[in-house]
C-alpha cells in the first residue's frame, strides 16, 4: 500500500501556528495600548519598537523552546501548559532586555496587558484548532499508518488504545506477531495479522513502526530494530509495562542515556518550590486564623486531665525520614505504658475532651507548625509511626512509595473517607493515585474539600 500524503505534510501546521502566534503578539501589544491610552493609533514610538522587539523575540524563542512540535498524541492540557510556560519565559526575557538597556519608561498596565492578551489569543487559537484537528482525524483524515511488531498481548493493548481514541491520529494497518501460537487470538481484533520472520527483512510502507514487547524481552526488540535499519519510517519502542506499578512515570535523557522513570517523586525542581510556597503561605494564614481556637483547645486539654498540652509522636515522612509530629493530647499520659498498637481507635482510652477533639479533628491543628518547619505538607499521605512503617512495608505492596512526597495533614484518601480503622490497602491506593496526579490545583481542591467534609467524619476517632 502506498504511503499517503497527509494534510500536515502539504500544509505544515508549525509554520501556520508560528505566524498566528506572531500575529497574537503584535495584535496583543496594539490592543493593550488602545485599552490603556484610549486611542487606536500608537502615537509614542517607543511602544511600536517594544512590540517589534517582542515579536522578533517570539519568532526566535518559541520554535527553540519546542512549542511547534507535533500535537499528535498529546492532550490539550499538556499543550496549554507548555504554551503558558513559554509565554512566561518570553515575558521574563523582555523584562531582562528592558533592564539591560535601561528601558523603564513603559506603562506596567500596558506591558502585562500585552502579555495577557497575546497569551489568551494563542490559547484561543489552539482551543479552537485542537478539537477541529481531532475531528478530522476521527473522520480518517490527517492520520499516520502504523505497523505493529510484537507479542499478541502487547499489540492487542496498543490496538485497543488507538481504537478508543482515533483522534490521536494513528491507525494500524498491519500486525506482525512474534509468538506464532498466539497469532489466532489477535485476528478477531485487528485486520492484517502475519507472523514475524526474523530471518527476512520487513517490508515497510507504513509511516510508523511500533515495537510492542515486554521489558523482559529487550533482546528481541533490539533484533527487530536491527532488522529495520533500511526503513525510513518512524520507529518507536512501546514497552509493555502494564504489570508494573507506575508513579509519576516519564522518560529522561541523562548523560546520553535514555531512562524510563517508573516510580519517581514529583517533588523536584519547580514543582517542589511551588508546593513549599503553597505550604508556607497557607499554613501561616491558617495559623493566624485559628489562633483563638488553638488557645481554647489548649486550655481544654490542660483542664481535662493532668499532663502536657501537646503530644509528640515519631512519624515517617518524605524519603522515609522520621520526624516528631505534634498533636493536642487526647489520651491520659499513662495510656501507652503497655505498648502501642495500630488501629482499634475506638478501644483506646481517651479523655472526654480528647474524644471531642478527635471527632472534630481539632487535635490535628498543631501540625500546621510541622508544616511551617518543613516536616510535613498540608496535603499528602498521612504519616505513620516508624514501628508500623517497618511492619507494613513488608505486608502491603507499594506502601513505601507513599513516602515519595511529604506526609500531609489531609490527603486524597482522607477526603474520600479512608481514615481511622478503614482498609490500609485502600488508603495506600488513594495515596499513590494522589502522588501520580499531583498538581497545585489538586492540592487546593483537597484543601477545600477538607473544609467541607474532612474534619467531621464517621471514621475519625
Amino acid at each position: 500500500m502506498g504511503r499517503p500524503t497527509s494534510f500536515s505534510e502539504r500544509y505544515p501546521p508549525q509554520v501556520i501556528f508560528l505566524l498566528f502566534d506572531a500575529l497574537a503578539v503584535f495584535t496583543g501589544g496594539w490592543l493593550a495600548y488602545a485599552l490603556r491610552f484610549d486611542t487606536w493609533a500608537i502615537v509614542e514610538e517607543r511602544y511600536s519598537w517594544a512590540i517589534l522587539v517582542g515579536g522578533l523575540l517570539q519568532l526566535w524563542l518559541f520554535p527553540n523552546c519546542g512549542l511547534y512540535r507535533s500535537w499528535r498524541g498529546h492532550l490539550w492540557t499538556v499543550l496549554a501548559t507548555r504554551l503558558i510556560g513559554i509565554y512566561l519565559l518570553w515575558c521574563v526575557s523582555i523584562m531582562i532586555v528592558m533592564f539591560v538597556f535601561q528601558l523603564f519608561d513603559f506603562s506596567r498596565l500596558w506591558f502585562f496587558g500585552w502579555v495577557a492578551l497575546a497569551t489568551s489569543f494563542s490559547l484561543l487559537l489552539r482551543w479552537g484548532a485542537y478539537p477541529f484537528v481531532k475531528r478530522l482525524r476521527t473522520q480518517g483524515k490527517n492520520r499516520r499508518s502504523v505497523l505493529l511488531i510484537g507479542d499478541a498481548a502487547s499489540c492487542r493493548n496498543a490496538y485497543y488504545s488507538l481504537r478508543r481514541d482515533p483522534g490521536q491520529g494513528f491507525y494500524i494497518t498491519r500486525v506482525l506477531i512474534v509468538d506464532y501460537r498466539l497469532r489466532k487470538r489477535l485476528r478477531k481484533y485487528t485486520g492484517v495479522v502475519e507472523n514475524y520472520n526474523s530471518s527476512k527483512r520487513v517490508h515497510v510502507e507504513e509511516q510508523e513502526v511500533w515495537i510492542c514487547l515486554p521489558l523482559s524481552r529487550g533482546h528481541e526488540a533490539q533484533e527487530i530494530i536491527n532488522s529495520l535499519d533500511t526503513v525510513t519510517a518512524n520507529i518507536r519502542l512501546l514497552p509493555n509495562m502494564s504489570d508494573l506499578r507506575l508513579i509519576n512515570h516519564s522518560t529522561d535523557n541523562i548523560a546520553g542515556m535514555h531512562l524510563i522513570n517508573v516510580s519517581c517523586s514529583p517533588m523536584t525542581g519547580w514543582s517542589r518550590f511551588k508546593k513549599r510556597c503553597l505550604d508556607i503561605i497557607l499554613s501561616f494564614i491558617i495559623l493566624i486564623m485559628i489562633l483563638p481556637i488553638l488557645c481554647v483547645v489548649a486550655i481544654g486539654v490542660k483542664l481535662s486531665s493532668p499532663g502536657p498540652i501537646f503530644y509528640r509522636q515519631e512519624r515517617v515522612s518524605w524519603n522515609g525520614r522520621p520526624f516528631w509530629m505534634l498533636k493536642f493530647r487526647s489520651m491520659p499520659i499513662d495510656s501507652e505504658l503497655g505498648g502501642v498498637q495500630w488501629g482499634n481507635a475506638k478501644s483506646k482510652k481517651v479523655t472526654r475532651f480528647g474524644a471531642f477533639i478527635r471527632r472534630t479533628s481539632l487535635d490535628e491543628l498543631p501540625q500546621f507548625i510541622n508544616v511551617l518547619k518543613g516536616d510535613m505538607s498540608i496535603v499528602g499521605p498521612r504519616p505513620e509511626r516508624t514501628v508500623f512503617v517497618q511492619q507494613f512495608q513488608h505486608e502491603i505492596p507499594g506502601y513505601m512509595q507513599k513516602h515519595l512526597v511529604k506526609a500531609g495533614i489531609t490527603g486524597w484518601a482522607q477526603i474520600n473517607g479512608w481514615r481511622g480503622d478503614t482498609s490500609l490497602e485502600k488508603r495506600v491506593e488513594f495515596d499513590l493515585w494522589y502522588i501520580d496526579h499531583w498538581s497545585v490545583w489538586l492540592d487546593l481542591r483537597i484543601v477545600l474539600l477538607t473544609i467541607f467534609k474532612g474534619f467531621m467524619n464517621k471514621n475519625a476517632y
